[in-house]
């Protein structure tokens, strides 16, 4: 019997505005560099699961610029372009610095879903590398707890994140379900600690997904209660 619905944050219940796929194409725009945004949208996708530590929103200058670099390379690949390293580096700052600038909300489909799975009775939590809590707020009413990378002293997929929204919900892993955007992050985490995953596929990229549940809004959530 689940207990628990656990949610990722980014991209799973908020998302910037405009979004990241569109602040992209803007980017490369600036710097007279074509890309579409189904382009940009398909390599943000791969990027993300496969360079978490390359994400835009974590760069500075004093950190190691590899990751960003092979973030962007991966994103650019998927639109068949290759650029310089100094080209590069100057889409990571102007990306990131779009990505500050932008005001983030709730999907439309959030609280309507958090309002009908608090009302059968559900513990609610966010698991999140990154929280914006002012953006949150009009979730507070509906949710238990909320748990980031930085009070966890991990990651996702690494198991203390997990493992310490578990301890805060009070419920064991057979009885949670986890729901986020990706799978080597959100899926492979929630998995490793036995927590149940769903996939949510908003734009539908991720169609080779097989060994979970992959659903495209969180009204479908109710399904797998």
């Amino acid at each position: 019997m689940i207990k628990a619905v656990f949610f990722d944050w980014m991209n799973t219940l908020a998302h910037p505005e405009p979004d990241r796929h569109e602040q992209y194409c803007q980017t490369a725009r600036e710097l007279g560099i074509k890309i579409s945004p189904q382009k940009a949208m398909r390599g943000i996708y791969v990027a993300d699961s496969q360079v978490p530590a390359g994400i835009p929103p974590k760069w500075s200058e004093e950190k190691d610029p590899e990751p960003f670099i092979r973030f962007q390379e991966i994103l650019l690949a998927e639109a068949g372009i290759k650029l310089p390293r100094d080209m590069i580096l100057k889409l990571i700052k102007r990306f990131k610095q779009l990505l500050e600038e932008a005001s983030f909300v709730l999907y439309d489909d959030v609280l309507p879903t958090v309002k009908t799975l608090k009302q059968r009775g559900l513990i609610l939590g966010v698991i999140s590398n990154l929280y914006i809590g002012r953006v949150g707020a009009a979730l507070d009413p509906y949710l238990d707890l909320v748990v980031t990378s930085k009070e966890a002293g991990a990651d996702k997929p690494e198991p203390p994140i997990f493992l310490l929204a578990l301890d805060r919900a009070g419920v064991n892993a057979a009885a949670a379900i986890y729901v986020g955007d990706q799978y080597d992050i959100d899926v492979v985490g929630a998995r490793g600690v036995g927590i149940k995953p769903i996939l949510i596929d908003r734009y539908d990229l991720m169609p080779e997904v097989s060994d979970c549940p992959r659903v495209h809004s969180l009204t479908e959530l109710t399904q797998y209660l």
